[in-house]
This record gives C-alpha cells, sequence and structure tokens, in this order.
C-alpha cells in the first residue's frame, strides 16, 4: 500500500479539513444521548417547560450539525478518492504503454485490463471509505466507551468485556482475506481473458458452430470464479454476524444489569437510555470497522497487484549514451549477430547480420513461424535482443529513448488497430499532421477512392472498422504509416488482402514519392518483394538466403519452392 498512500500526499491539506470537520460532527453525535439523558432525568422531574424546550433545541442543534458536517466530509472524501484514484489510473496506463512486450506477456493484457479497471476501483472504495469510517468509526467507538463509562461504571464493564474478543475476530478474519482476495483476482484475470478471446472470435466461433464449445469454458472460468468469490466473501461475512452474537450478547446482559440497578436505585431510567444509545453507537461504529477491515482486504490485494505493475522495470534500458547531435549518419540499419529467444518459448533467432542501405527497399520472405515479424519487434525495440546489436544511422538503438527511437518509424501491420473514429482521425492517430499530408498519404495507399465513396475523411469508422472491407483496412493502416513520411517504412504482411493490381500500384507510389525512406516489406508473397533491392529468406530463425530475386533464385532452395509453389514452376521475371 506504500505506492497508493504516496498518491495521497497532494491531497494531505484537503484531507486534514475533511478529518478536522468529520472529528467535528461525530463528537456532535457523541453528545446526542448526554442530552437525552438531561432531559430525561433532569429537565422533565422540574415540570418546567422552558428547561425542557432548551436542552431539546440544544439537541437539535447538535443533530443538525452533525448532519451537515457529515455530509461536507463524505463530500470532500469521495473527491480525494476520485482525484487520487484517476492520479493512479494514469500512471498505470503510462506505465502499460512503456513495458516491452515480454513484460506484457508477463502480466498478460487481460490481467493488465483488470488492474486497470477492478482493481482501481477497489482502491477508489477504499480511499473513500477510509475517510469516511476511518475517522469517525473509532472515534465513535472510543468516545462511546468513554461516556458509557462516566455515565455507568458498572454497566460499561460489562459492555467493554466483549470488546477484546470482538477485535481478535476482525484482526484474523482481515487478514486471512488478503490472501483469498488476491486468489479471487487471479481468477478474474483468467474469465477476462477467455472474454476478450470469445468476442475477438465472435465470428469464426458462429462460423464453425463452437458457441455451446465457448459457452462450456466460460461456464468453467466463471464457476471457478464463483467459487473463490463465494470461499472469500463467506470468510469475510462471517465478522458481522458474529461481532452482531457477540455485542446483542453482551447488550442483553446490559439490559438485565441495567434493570436490576434502576430497581435498586442506583441507576435512572434516562442514564439507562442513554447508556443504550451508546451501547447502539459503539455496535455499529464496530460493524463499520469490520466492514473496513473487509474492504481493506481487498485493497490490499488490489493495491499490491496495481503497484507490482508500477514498481516493474520495463526491461528496455538505455546503454551509456554515446548518441549527440552531431553523430547523426545517412539512415542505415544494420543487425550484427543478433540473437534472441521469447521468454519460455524454445524459438530463437541466431546470429541474424544484415544491412539496409538509405532508400533501399528490403523484403523479408519465410514460413510462417520463422521470425520474420520478430526482427521487426526486435528492430522497433519491443522486445531487447541477448545477443549482438542493432544500429540506426550506425548508433545502438538502446543509445536512442524510446520515443526517439519509434518516430523514426511508420508501421502497418497486417491485422492492424482501427479506432471508432473517423477516417481521417484513423490516419491522424494524434499527431501534428495537416489536411494536405493526409490527402496525399491516401492517395499514395491507394486509398483515397473508396474514403470518396464511404463520406470522406470525416465519415465514420466503426470498432475495429467493422464496417470497412480488408483490404479497406489495409489502405487505411497503410496511409496512417506514410502520412508523416517517416525515414522507416515499416509493412508487416500489410497488403495481403490487396488485389495485384493494387499491390502494384501502391508499390510503385512507394518507390517513386518516398525515395529517401527505407522500406522493410515483410510477405508471403514473392510478387510483392521480387523488385526489391536486396531479400532476407528466414527459415527457423535464421536466415537462410540474402540477395536479389534472380540471385535467391539461383542459391536458395527455400526461395526458390516458395517461388514454384506461387507461380506453378514458372520462372517470375
Amino acid at each position: 500500500m506504500k505506492k497508493i498512500v504516496h498518491y495521497l500526499k497532494p491531497y494531505t491539506p484537503r484531507m486534514v479539513v475533511g478529518l478536522k470537520i468529520k472529528i467535528f460532527g461525530t463528537l456532535m453525535d457523541l453528545c446526542i444521548p448526554l442530552l437525552l439523558d438531561k432531559i430525561i432525568d433532569e429537565a422533565i422531574p422540574t415540570k418546567e417547560a422552558k428547561v425542557v424546550i432548551f436542552w431539546g433545541v440544544l439537541m437539535i442543534v447538535c443533530s443538525v450539525l452533525a448532519w451537515i458536517t457529515n455530509i461536507i466530509a463524505n463530500r470532500a472524501a469521495s473527491a480525494v478518492a476520485r482525484d487520487a484514484t484517476r492520479s493512479i489510473r494514469h500512471d498505470l496506463f503510462e506505465k502499460i504503454q512503456y513495458l516491452s512486450d515480454s513484460k506484457v506477456d508477463y502480466f498478460s493484457g487481460s490481467s493488465l485490463i483488470s488492474r486497470m479497471t477492478s482493481d482501481t476501483y477497489t482502491v477508489h472504495q477504499t480511499i473513500g471509505m477510509v475517510q469516511r469510517l476511518g475517522v469517525r468509526a473509532p472515534l465513535m467507538l472510543i468516545g462511546g466507551i468513554f461516556l458509557s463509562i462516566y455515565l455507568d461504571p458498572i454497566l460499561a464493564l460489562v459492555m467493554v468485556a466483549t470488546l477484546p474478543l470482538l477485535f481478535f475476530i476482525s484482526m484474523f478474519r482481515a487478514k486471512k482475506g488478503v490472501r483469498l482476495f488476491r486468489a479471487v483476482q487471479a481468477k478474474a484475470d483468467k474469465m477476462l481473458t477467455v472474454v476478450r478471446e470469445n468476442i475477438a472470435g465472435i465470428r469464426v466461433i458462429k462460423a464453425l458452430s463452437k458457441t455451446d464449445y465457448e459457452k462450456e469454458r466460460f461456464y468453467t472460468v466463471n464457476t471457478e470464479l464463483t467459487q473463490r468469490e463465494q470461499k472469500a466473501e463467506t470468510t469475510m461475512a462471517l465478522i458481522s454476524p458474529i461481532v452482531s452474537l457477540i455485542f446483542n450478547l453482551g447488550l442483553v446482559a446490559v439490559i438485565l444489569v441495567g434493570a436490576y440497578r434502576v430497581n435498586a436505585g442506583t441507576s435512572q431510567v434516562g442514564t439507562i437510555i442513554a447508556f443504550m444509545t451508546y451501547f447502539i453507537l459503539i455496535l455499529h461504529s464496530l460493524m463499520a470497522i469490520t466492514r473496513i477491515f473487509t474492504v481493506f482486504s481487498k485493497a490490499t490485494a488490489s493495491s499490491a497487484r496495481i503497484e507490482e505493475v508500477l514498481n516493474s522495470d520495463t526491461e528496455l534500458y538505455e546503454l551509456a549514451s554515446k548518441y549527440h547531435e552531431e553523430d547523426k549518419r545517412e539512415p542505415i540499419i544494420e543487425f550484427k549477430d543478433v540473437s534472441f529467444k521469447y521468454p519460455n518459448s524454445k524459438f530463437t533467432l541466431k546470429d541474424i547480420n544484415f544491412k539496409i542501405n538509405k532508400g533501399e527497399t528490403f523484403g523479408i520472405i519465410g514460413p510462417t513461424g520463422s521470425g520474420k515479424s520478430t526482427l521487426i519487434q526486435l528492430l522497433m525495440r519491443f522486445y531487447d535482443i541477448q545477443k549482438g546489436s542493432i544500429k540506426i544511422n550506425g548508433i545502438d538503438i538502446r543509445d536512442y529513448s524510446t520515443k526517439e527511437l519509434r518516430t523514426k518509424f511508420g508501421v502497418a501491420f497486417q491485422n492492424d488497430a482501427l479506432f471508432k473514429d473517423t477516417i481521417g482521425e484513423n490516419i491522424r492517430l494524434g499527431r501534428d499532421l495537416n489536411d494536405e499530408e493526409i490527402l496525399q498519404a491516401s492517395e499514395h495507399a491507394q486509398a483515397l477512392d473508396f474514403i470518396k465513396e464511404h463520406g470522406g475523411f470525416d465519415a465514420p469508422v466503426a470498432i475495429k472498422g467493422a464496417n470497412l472491407s480488408g483490404g479497406q483496412k489495409q489502405r487505411l493502416t497503410i496511409a496512417r504509416a506514410l502520412a508523416a513520411k517517416p525515414e522507416i517504412l515499416i509493412l508487416d504482411d500489410s497488403a495481403s488482402a490487396l488485389d495485384f493490381k493494387t499491390e502494384a500500384a501502391l508499390r510503385k507510389n512507394l518507390i517513386n514519392s518516398y525515395p529517401d525512406t527505407t522500406k522493410i516489406i515483410i510477405t508471403q508473397r514473392i510478387s510483392s518483394i521480387m523488385y526489391a533491392d536486396k531479400i532476407a529468406v528466414i527459415d527457423q530463425g535464421k536466415i537462410v538466403g540474402l540477395g536479389t530475386h534472380d540471385y535467391l533464385m539461383q542459391t536458395c532452395p527455400l526461395y526458390r519452392e516458395i517461388a514454384d509453389s506461387q507461380t506453378g514452376g514458372d520462372n517470375i521475371e
């Protein structure tokens, strides 16, 4: 919870004011039973209306003050909880943006979403509750006990005898609750993973008649989550009935002893009524404290999950920087003896070596799972290599800040993200681009015709581009990649849905309109890269061929096999 407490420090003055108001309101509540005792035992026996009215008005004033101050304090507490949680969510989101892909894989996307939503909501609830009840309940408890002792020490002893047992029960259950609620959150992450996969693949599930299978799969994880929640909630829910039972037994004892003392003339009726009121206040305070323990148990588990992400290393270290503005050279990419292995995976890249000069078109081809896209993820530093070096402009990519490094790239992936916004904003994507640049990029990406048909750049795009065809979505993402005129353009199987005529026109535009842009094209089509300056053939994490199309047709069996399978054995010229 240390990290969470840190977020409350900027709001300390506001919290102090709220706590003072809360304390004042609680003291007003504590005064009401005393005034009731005065009215019954002292004012009424005088049979003077003025005296009764005086104490009655004073009692009403205390009630109104308690009501007003509690409203003000509670609103202040809610404001602090709201603002602090907003800061937590902001920093958590920002941290997630800079996590390396290996760290994202470690936490899992579903878990990160859960931490951003349900965990921060739990923390929000706890911050508010601790401010509202964390002061009022203990003060009401302690104040009620002292005033009860003041009214009748004998009855107070009967009541106080139950408190140690109640405190022990509450602490024991709260401590156990932390472990239980962590297990609940882990199961919630698992359920969220299933839901995300199901929603993302809903069309495939329906097409393959796998609805019943997915229902069973969800039923399993949902049942596991329910069982964990039931165990945790049952454990924590036992506190309130046990507290109520013990305290009600104490209340019965107080009533019996009180009745005996009134009959014996050692106590008065007003004192007993006031004492009973304090007893109820103390009971409510204890119940509030046990409720705080329950919520705090959840918050401890949630805050630990949040802090795990906030304290996590991004795993993208910068080398002792040798980068200076005057060191800039002609754009060139160099992989030198690069080796890489995914965590918990047998797949590796081994001793990758190649260079790409400024303005060149570099093709990458190979079987599925051979490591083509991994090369790009390493180049953009989504993952860090374990051996070797990757340089841009002769400078190791670890000498650049990740922000500076990635501004060099324009990237379009095969299944790139489109957002629920306009076509123009999906191309602009929050960057400082003017309308002319967006128009030009759309034209070069062969997207302008269909954009006009859809109503122009202000036309809406549905979530994930559901109202666009596969080819339209790909042309839109290519336009996005081109719009900022990047130094390095990466097209990762991003033209797979385009027909050959459209792809040929796109390729011509890239050559003619972006001569200084270094272009990397990952594809399964020989026709997409046969005119590239250099082509790398990847197989099982190794480069098995490097050169022009003609050279590879003569020297690389795998490349020739791919070409023959796509052309029926006819040589492509």
